[in-house]
């Protein structure tokens, strides 16, 4: 992956938001930022050349916060580019990712950042899985307190709406447009720290739906094969295992 040079800091936390269509829900997204304890924030809303109402609803909230900047597209060139614009614009101390249909908790940023403070320069959360209202909860995803390059390398102990990572330390790392494009991200992220800490609380929920990309499990394990043997250039044998153990933790997670 790129690294693109760190500018100057303007706020604590940078947070990015893909948006595509998202006019159903960005607004709930918008909103759970706006309403975090921790208040030294900017959201940068990347619209992907969205063909609904996304920039009047995003007009409507950002017209008031100055905090947002709203990044239209004119080409659809999904996520993985609209999350680079992002962090190629910002100028937060940490980086921090939320899709424009997923919502963090109150707590979200005031409980990574007291970590970040301490010292440590990837943090992420458990996070809780909905489908249509926030609070019809399905499942909930958890992780370890410390996860490290090699448990990563098993299967994503790091939902991407829970990350959080210092770029003063670690510098931008610019997401390559493959499938899992957020695994790969945080693997070179912790290649660098050498290990990410889990706050042990629920801080975020996702958003499951029909159209989720990671809805197709076969698709995902071709993604994940294409990481092993492409991107980190494991041999066959060495691919085969960490697919098996990534299968493995799949089940176990639906268990």
């Amino acid at each position: 992956m790129e690294r693109v040079d760190i500018m100057k800091t303007k706020e604590r936390v940078s947070i990015i938001m893909p948006a595509y269509n998202s006019a159903a829900y960005i607004s709930d997204s918008i909103l759970s930022v706006i309403k975090q304890e921790f208040q030294d924030w900017h959201l940068y809303i990347i619209d992907d050349a969205s063909t609904d109402d996304t920039s009047k609803i995003v007009a409507s909230i950002s017209d008031s916060d100055s905090r947002i900047t709203y990044l239209c597209q004119l080409n659809n060139r999904g996520v993985a580019t609209a999350r680079n614009i992002g962090i190629e614009k910002c100028t937060g101390q940490y980086i921090a990712f939320l899709d424009s249909d997923d919502i963090w908790e109150p707590s979200k940023l005031k409980s990574q950042v007291s970590y970040l403070d301490q010292g440590y320069d990837v943090v992420c959360s458990h996070y809780a899985l909905f489908i249509n209202d926030p609070d019809n909860i399905i499942d909930v995803r958890t992780g370890p307190f410390r996860i490290d390059y090699s448990r990563m390398l098993r299967g994503n102990c790091i939902g991407n709406l829970t990350g959080i990572y210092n770029r003063r330390n670690l510098g931008k790392v610019i997401q390559k447009k493959c499938g899992h494009e957020d695994y790969l991200m945080w693997l070179e992220l912790l290649s660098c720290s050498g290990y990410a800490i889990c706050v042990q609380q629920v801080l975020a929920r996702y958003r499951v739906s029909s159209n989720s990309l990671s809805a197709n499990k076969l698709k995902a394990a071709s993604w994940q094969w294409s990481i092993y043997r492409n991107h980190l250039k494991f041999n066959f044998i060495k691919s085969a295992y960490y697919l098996s153990c990534y299968g493995l933790n799949a089940v176990l997670k639906r268990w």
